[in-house]
């Protein structure tokens, strides 16, 4: 990766702070990012890496701030966005919301924490639980904090501290789904599929190492299994502490877990899916008149899984007015900034209906500006259920001590991208 200096900048191009790791680039380098970005803006052509002779910039915009690495060597693109990304993760853990002015209210902080995340151009501790261990927010403190480095920072387990203890042995695992699907206006699935994590909360004594067991289909070919439902995981994302030697050769998730919350892994799963909450919609529009809704919806899961804060937004012509609805149950509400209408839900059980009509008026001179056909977009979330049929087979916990501790497991589908198109 080798990165040779890191800048933050105001929106003018301004440099806040900056650390300069390797001395190889001019510091004033950084002068010529600000016109090489407004001439690319110029030209439509806006990229995210620039050069200036042989000096590359890669940079991101977060909130009022650029960030930006400088290089002159062929770095490896990919590693410095996400060290970029982690930067503003750990300021933002520290700092609620990264903007100008916390940068500011924080220059010593952000020093210190500039040093312990990269040596020399290289990432190091970059996870922001082992840092607040000993670079804290109140300066009293930092000078005793010096005196005694955390043994994870020289330890292999870099995520995890050594002594933690409690009175009650517990983790709980969260699945947790996303359905993205588009449907067209003529009730065809045009594209879907499901995003999914598995997130843990870990409350464990010492230093424990958990198996987990999924029903993975390739697991179950490579032992020899075919008995129940299997699913084909594909862009699997691992937590840094999953030993990805032993995934890659027996698909065991072996792993000592951070304490406290953290994602494990992430995965897709292209698929068809069936949309969980189906819509109908007609939508009737009278020149200079009216525009009629009537919107159906049917929860298409199984009878005994409820649907929870169910939200269907329905668009509506920017310049409708006195709206007047009818449902046959929950809420419906006008959002004239939004141009739609949002209909409330609370509960709504599997294989069930519903309707709601609107009724809208509209002005008798009519709109010249031309409108797109927003789709409907429906959010939802339903728990004990995941679309993918995944399941958490076992939770080994093994611990030198031998004390007995629990698993906890609950699933959640919820909408992603969900979104149904219209004919109005």
């Amino acid at each position: 990766m080798s990165l040779s200096a890191v800048f933050v900048l105001d929106l003018k191009g301004k440099v806040l702070i900056c650390r300069n790791y390797k001395g190889d680039v001019d510091m004033a380098e950084i002068d010529h990012f600000m016109p090489l970005l407004m001439q690319h803006d110029d030209e439509g052509l806006t990229c995210p890496v620039m050069s200036h002779g042989n000096v590359h910039f890669m940079w991101i915009k977060h909130s009022n701030l650029y960030l930006v690495a400088t290089t002159n060597k062929n770095s490896n693109a990919s590693l410095v966005y996400s060290f970029l990304y982690k930067l503003v993760e750990v300021f933002t853990e520290y700092f609620k919301e990264l903007e100008e002015e916390s940068i500011q209210d924080n220059f010593v902080v952000v020093y210190e924490l500039l040093d312990e995340l990269m040596d020399f151009g290289f990432p190091q501790t970059t996870d922001s639980k082992i840092l607040q261990e000993y670079i804290t927010q109140e300066g009293a403190k930092l000078e005793v904090a010096k005196s005694k480095v955390p043994t994870t920072v020289t330890n292999a387990v870099s995520w995890r501290s050594e002594g933690i203890k409690y009175k009650k042995n517990e983790v709980f695992i969260d699945v947790i789904e996303s359905i993205n699907v588009l449907v067209n206006a003529n009730g065809s699935v045009m594209s879907s599929d499901i995003v999914g994590s598995i997130k843990l909360k870990t409350m464990l004594s010492g230093m424990p190492e958990l198996r987990l067991g999924l029903n993975d289909r390739v697991l179950f070919a490579l032992t020899g299994r075919d008995k129940g439902k299997t699913v084909v995981m594909e862009d699997v994302k691992f937590h840094q502490c999953v030993r990805l030697s032993r995934f890659e050769n027996d698909r065991t998730i072996s792993f000592i877990p951070p304490d406290g919350e953290s994602e494990l892994m992430s995965y897709r799963i292209n698929t068809h899916v069936k949309p969980l909450i189906w819509i109908e919609s007609i939508i009737e529009k009278f020149s200079h008149s009216r525009v009629e809704i009537m919107v159906k919806a049917k929860g298409q899961f199984k009878k005994q899984s409820v649907a929870n804060n169910v939200e269907v937004r329905i668009p509506v012509p920017s310049d409708a007015d006195s709206p007047k609805f009818k449902t046959s149950t929950g809420n419906a509400k006008y959002v004239p900034e939004k141009n739609w209408v949002v209909w409330t839900i609370k509960s709504f059980p599997g294989g069930k209906e519903f309707l709601m009509r609107a009724h809208f008026g509209l002005p008798s001179v009519e709109n010249d500006e031309l409108e797109g056909k927003p789709p409907i977009t429906v959010k939802f979330e339903i728990p004990y259920f995941t679309v993918s049929g995944i399941q958490v087979r076992y939770m080994k916990i093994i611990e030198k001590s031998g004390y007995q501790a629990l698993p906890w497991v609950r699933y959640i589908t919820q909408s992603g991208d969900y979104q149904l198109r219209t004919n109005m």
